[in-house]
């Protein structure tokens, strides 16, 4: 369960935060969120499906790690297998805070219960012994600000999307080397049939607005359902 706090000098001083990848810090995971504005460096690693909220219906981008809940076929004991890590969680176990006040400043929050997080030992430090924030934390709380941007930007990709239509369900199936067969379903991908046959304003539109690019390196980062394929037959055959 998620332990929430707005962290300062006073009562995460002495906090330190495992930096290095591993299950044990909470890497095990089959996807994360993946931001319009990080596109272009998620699909060089990893397929984007969208996803829609089953209360609010709304739709959001997510970089898939592996085929099935805990598997990230990216990890490889301490290393994560890729040069970019999406936003979402990379910046973990911080997050951004907003106080129930209008127009008040975000705030950085850490959840406490996050495996990551550590009160003495081995770690980064968050905080000097004088409370100055690290240049470890001025690096966090930068990722928060982009983060922040970036989930608030990319709204208007998503409504962009679903005014013209351009998204559709889809289901993988695969044949491993060892005859199992690896499915996904539930997911959604760009329409591509929809998007062709758009006429030249609405292209105009989606181009002016830079939602056009986005949408290209969503249908480009499907290819990488090849890599994630051979990383599950290794995996598989190293047993």
């Amino acid at each position: 369960m998620s332990q929430h706090q707005i962290l300062n000098a006073a009562d995460h001083g002495q906090l330190r935060i495992h930096t290095e990848a591993g299950a044990a810090f909470g890497d095990n995971v089959m996807a994360s969120l993946a931001m319009p504005a990080e596109f272009r460096e998620v699909q060089a690693h990893y397929p984007i499906v969208f996803r829609r909220d089953a209360e609010t219906g709304k739709l959001a981008a997510l970089a898939l790690f592996g085929f099935e809940a805990g598997e990230n076929l990216f990890l490889n004991g301490s290393t994560w297998e890729a040069r970019y890590r999406p936003m979402a969680h990379a910046v973990q176990p911080f997050l951004i805070g907003r106080p129930a006040e209008e127009g008040a400043a975000p705030q950085v929050h850490i959840d406490m219960a996050n495996p990551r997080v550590a009160t003495g030992g081995e770690g980064m430090r968050v905080f000097d012994d004088t409370g100055t924030p690290t240049p470890y934390l001025e690096s966090i709380a930068s990722m928060l600000g982009d983060l922040d941007y970036a989930w608030q930007e990319g709204a208007a990709f998503f409504t962009a999307v679903e005014a013209y239509g351009l998204v559709e369900p889809f289901t993988l199936e695969v044949t491993l080397d060892d005859g199992s067969i690896q499915s996904l379903v539930g997911y959604l991908t760009i329409h591509e049939e929809r998007l062709s046959s758009l006429d030249g304003e609405a292209l105009a539109a989606l181009m002016a607005e830079g939602h056009l690019a986005r949408i290209y390196m969503v249908l480009a980062s499907l290819a990488q359902f090849g890599n994630l394929v051979s990383r599950k037959n290794r995996k598989v055959a190293l047993g």
